[in-house]
């Protein structure tokens, strides 16, 4: 029962790490319907950014998190102007290609870290990474707590803007009936176009909480496609609430396996998990 106890509060630690970094998925896919398969190679990259700034210049993760994030904000919006010209503009046959596409973004992605860092794993160092706090018998490292702390924030400022604000609104508007919203003055491809650039923003800090919790290496991407997807759909399309809950279900899922099984069942949980899900509740845990 110790055992379990400690594997639930890992598990919701681990869980709300997940929300960040499916969080910005949960907007491009569940909200812009992109099938944004590089989200994770973007993530790999964010966290590498914060490495160069943390290592050259001594700068805290958590605030070089911050520093790229305008930075990510506009490469988000350069990538889906790029998507948009080429693929979404030209027919219904966008999310095949665009498939493709994402998929050789990942890949340039990859290859550019490996020229420029190498094929081993990198860490940053702070001053909060290394200890842990003691809760009885239990001890939970500082960087979960951080992370935990961070995600839980990250996910609520992001749910705010999406439901409170009138940008946030309109995009969610535009996932709606993007006719209907035409037909009332806005532009949605420009909508969708800054939406993309907010989902690809959030991850500055994600990639900022990644390195933090452990190190990168340039593959480390792939461990997280599952991972985001399952987080998302899971949750229902563009549930940001959602995607918390399903994040935190995940994350004690795959602890609580991981400490009764071992290590080589954990990675399959998020797809059994997903496939019961989809079998029970299609829509998600809280979708429409």
């Amino acid at each position: 029962m110790d055992l379990l106890l400690g594997a639930v509060v890992l598990g919701i630690l681990l869980g709300c790490f997940y929300a960040a970094v499916s969080v910005g998925l949960s907007v491009s896919f569940g909200l812009l319907d992109v099938p944004h398969v590089a989200h994770p190679a973007f993530l790999v990259l964010a966290s590498y950014g914060v490495f160069l700034l943390n290592e050259r210049y001594d700068i805290d993760p958590l605030v070089a998190g911050l520093l790229i994030t305008p930075l990510f904000f506009v490469l988000g919006l350069v990538t889906y102007r790029i998507y948009y010209e080429t693929f979404e503009k030209r027919g219904s046959d966008a999310g095949v290609r665009g498939i493709a596409f994402f998929f050789g973004i990942a890949f340039i992605i990859e290859v550019l870290i490996i020229l420029q860092f190498g094929v081993d794993q990198q860490s940053v160092s702070a001053s909060y990474i290394g200890k842990a706090w003691r809760f009885g018998e239990y001890r939970i490292p500082i960087r979960q707590l951080v992370a935990f702390a961070v995600a839980l924030g990250l996910t609520a400022v992001l749910a705010v803007y999406l439901s409170k604000t009138f940008m946030g609104r309109a995009i969610r508007a535009v996932a709606q009936d993007e006719e209907a919203l035409r037909l009332m003055g806005a532009n949605p491809v420009r909508i969708k176009q800054f939406a993309f650039g907010i989902a690809t923003a959030v991850l500055g800090m994600a990639g900022a909480l990644l390195i933090i919790v452990a190190p990168v290496e340039p593959t480390l991407d792939r461990a997280y496609i599952g991972r985001t997807f399952c987080v998302v759909v899971m949750a229902g399309l563009g549930s940001i609430t959602g995607t918390l809950v399903a994040a935190i279900i995940l994350g004690v899922a795959e602890t609580i396996v991981l400490t009764l099984f071992g290590a080589s069942w954990a990675p399959a949980i998020s797809f059994a998990m997903l496939l019961g899900v989809l079998a029970v509740r299609p829509q998600g845990l809280l979708g429409r």
